[in-house]
């Protein structure tokens, strides 16, 4: 698994710095919906989204900047990044913090001028329902890091305040003899929230969070590498016990709090919250 992530990292840079791809989203018409590449959802498909920013866009007051776009789901961020650079699509749809990552590690890209509405997520992780005990032990723990004041410190040390030119720091991770092993999902592709390094090794806010989880539940935590689109999949299919990202909108004009929920599954206290961001190519 660590030497096809090498590999698709190294294409991903290639691409990322310059080779192939023109921008074909130059000429598109200023009020002509945007193609978006977006992460696959856990239980949202393309049209459905479509659907909703559609509705939500018909709600707000229209300008000419200001469009529902057409969604193109995608299993990961290097096969999003590919189709950016490729004229695929026109733009991609990620967050704050990672388009802030993206920007700064490389000056192909750029923060598009939104034409689409506003929204914010927030994170929660995603277990099987029958794990109530687990997600209770998650719960906890991630309500007493927020009162004690370490997810404001986590926050600032992984994202609000993170070099964004440099790596993401790699994240000891706490091991306890004889202790229950849950086997956690993480995917790479929300760095520096869900990060993994070229080597394979899990970093970023996301594992640092989960260290602080492990230290406070008294679990070791085995990280498993997948695809974001294989998310869903792998928890239901109990190769994964706990997915380290789901969102939930935060905006109830928007989507239904739970609509990206499959069936069967259930989701933790949030443990934090980003503004929707859209990247581009500079032209």
């Amino acid at each position: 698994m660590k030497k096809i992530f090498v590999l698709l990292m190294i294409c991903a840079f290639a691409l990322m710095t310059g080779c192939g791809g023109g921008n074909e989203h130059s000429n598109k018409k200023p009020d002509a919906p945007i193609k978006l590449g977006t992460i696959k959802h856990l239980n949202v498909t393309e049209t459905l989204l479509d659907t909703y920013f559609e509705k939500a866009a018909s709600r707000m007051n229209q300008t000419s900047s200001m469009h529902a776009p057409n969604h193109v789901f995608f299993d990961n961020m290097v096969s999003m990044l590919a189709a950016l650079d490729a004229g695929q699509v026109d733009a991609i749809s990620t967050y704050q913090s990672v388009s802030n990552y993206l920007v700064a590690q490389n000056d192909k890209f750029e923060v598009m001028n939104d034409r689409v509405p506003k929204v914010s997520d927030s994170f929660c992780c995603a277990m099987r329902e029958d794990d109530t005990a687990l997600k209770k032990e998650f719960d906890d723990a991630i309500l007493k890091l927020t009162a004690d004041g370490t997810l404001a410190k986590l926050v600032k040390t992984y994202i609000s305040e993170l070099d964004y030119t440099a790596t993401p720091p790699i994240v000891d991770m706490p091991k306890f003899d004889g202790a229950a092993t849950i086997k956690v999902a993480v995917t790479g592709d929300l760095p520096p929230l869900d990060y993994v390094s070229a080597d394979g090794t899990p970093a970023g806010f996301n594992t640092a969070l989960l260290a602080e989880i492990s230290r406070i539940t008294g679990k070791n935590f085995e990280l498993v590498q997948i695809d974001s689109g294989a998310r869903a999949a792998a928890l239901t299919s109990k190769l994964v016990d706990v997915v380290f990202w789901a969102v939930v909108p935060l905006q109830d004009t928007l989507a239904p709090p739970d609509c990206d929920k499959p069936e069967g599954v259930i989701l933790t206290e949030p443990y934090f919250s980003d503004e929707v961001t859209h990247v581009n190519l500079k032209k």
